[in-house]
């Protein structure tokens, strides 16, 4: 049997900690699977007095993650700190430029410096490997980068962010508005103190940026990613969504289109018996849309210790076998720039909710700036009960369903309507998605 193989971990955090669980919990099967011993020699971590359940008598610690990156008694780093710099990212050039395989969990510095750490990897002979990166114990990376070789990829699209759907499934279910569902999932851990990060869609935007590039072949680009969080949304939406047989998901939505590769982070309309619609809570879920496979969803817990752990040590195994993939499953050099397609030229349906004010003619007005810019409508409604969509006194909410549209067009047409005078607040649309 080879010599084991001796991990040194940067970052003691839950994800951490439960990759040392499950390393040694699934030791001897991993002696099996990969024919070499796997053991966590050294750790780096910020406060060595703080109890992580975990033994680590027998393990060096460094203070210093660029230390532990570039140790002579280290084969393979494993980055958990996080962050788009700072510490981690010097720990991995570090150990990438020593001709040290990585493994991390770190979307946002992929995101932001993907490239030039996969070029690094590829002239050191290096695996740069980050299956965790992306929805947590799914293993989508894998399945993009070479479950999926034989395929041409027209669309990935999921729910990529637990917080974003626990909030969205409380409201829905449970009929709470928005800053009351925030409170809870802050409370129970889910979603951070400064929530922004989550629910301002950034964080899916960072994870749909890395599917992007294995999808498609491309650079990675975040900038290129138009990003809406779900702060807008209220329960007015989720309820007419229901009535409509819809159900609302923040999704993160990567496109083949004439116009460029179109990569969007928004909330979305998804039809009740679609896959996705079905994933509630923290759980994430991603479909592909390919040639030979057709459509295929991967469901499964998008966070988490032992989820994210999963992965880190399936990398991990990978290495151990001797496995180096080109990290975003092309050299480098060959990855193309993807154009990106303008988000006014998005083509698809839209719901809209307008405020209108409660008077003769209102709703007609209102239809006739849509008929100018030809934008059929699927369906209006004006409603005159309390409840769903209930606006101030002396107005009453309007919705439409439009059939596909250009976003610049649905956009000039709702400019005009507020220029008429007859809504009472800013208009809320919501893309459509449908399989």
């Amino acid at each position: 049997m080879s010599n084991p193989l001796r991990i040194g971990l940067a970052g003691l955090g839950t994800v951490g900690a439960s990759v040392i669980r499950l390393l040694k919990r699934q030791a001897d099967a991993l002696t099996s699977r990969t024919a070499r011993r796997i053991e966590v020699v050294a750790v780096s971590a910020r406060d060595r007095g703080r109890d992580r359940g975990v033994d680590l008598a027998d393990v060096e610690w460094l203070d210093d993650p660029v230390a532990l990156a570039r140790h002579e008694g280290v084969d393979i780093f494993v980055e958990l700190i996080g962050g788009a710099d700072g510490p981690a990212l010097d720990a991995v050039t570090a150990a990438l430029a020593a001709g040290r395989s990585c493994v991390t969990a770190n979307k946002a510095l992929l995101a932001k410096h993907g490239l030039r750490l996969a070029r690094l990897a590829e002239e050191k002979g290096a695996a740069l490997s980050f299956e965790a990166s992306v929805a947590g114990g799914i293993p989508i990376v894998k399945t993009l980068r070479e479950g999926l070789a034989g395929n041409q990829i027209e669309r990935v699209y999921g729910v990529l962010n637990g917080t974003c759907n626990y909030i969205l499934s409380r409201m829905e279910q449970e009929r709470l508005s928005f800053a009351d569902c925030l409170a809870e999932a802050q409370r129970l851990g889910y979603a951070e103190a400064d929530p922004t990060f989550d629910v301002g869609g950034f964080d899916t935007a960072h994870k749909l940026a890395i599917l992007t590039s294995l999808a498609f072949g491309t650079a990675i680009d975040a900038e290129a990613v138009n990003v809406e969080g779900i702060e807008s949304i209220r329960l007015a939406d989720l309820e007419a969504a229901d009535e409509l047989g819809y159900r609302v998901k923040l999704l993160g939505v990567a496109r083949r289109t004439p116009d460029g590769i179109e990569q969007r982070v928004h909330p979305t309309m998804v039809p009740k018996s679609s896959s996705v619609a079905q994933v509630m809570g923290v759980t994430n879920a991603v479909t592909i849309d390919a040639d030979a496979v057709h459509e295929l969803t991967l469901v499964g817990p998008g966070a988490g210790g032992e989820a994210t752990a999963s992965a880190v040590v399936a990398d991990i195994a990978d290495i151990a076998r001797g496995v180096r993939s080109k990290p975003f499953g092309l050299p480098v050099a060959a990855l193309a720039r993807a154009e990106p397609a303008p988000m006014q030229l998005h083509l698809g349906g839209y719901y809209i909710r307008l405020c209108a004010f409660d008077r003769p003619g209102a709703a007609a007005a209102i239809a006739s700036r849509f008929a100018e810019r030809d934008i059929s409508l699927e369906s209006i409604v004006q409603r005159r009960r309390p409840g769903v969509g209930a606006g101030p006194a002396g107005t009453a909410p309007v919705i439409l369903i439009t059939y596909a549209t250009h976003e610049k067009t649905l956009r000039e047409a709702l400019e005009a309507a507020v220029a008429d005078g007859f809504l009472a607040e800013k208009p809320q649309f919501i893309r459509i998605e449908r399989e």
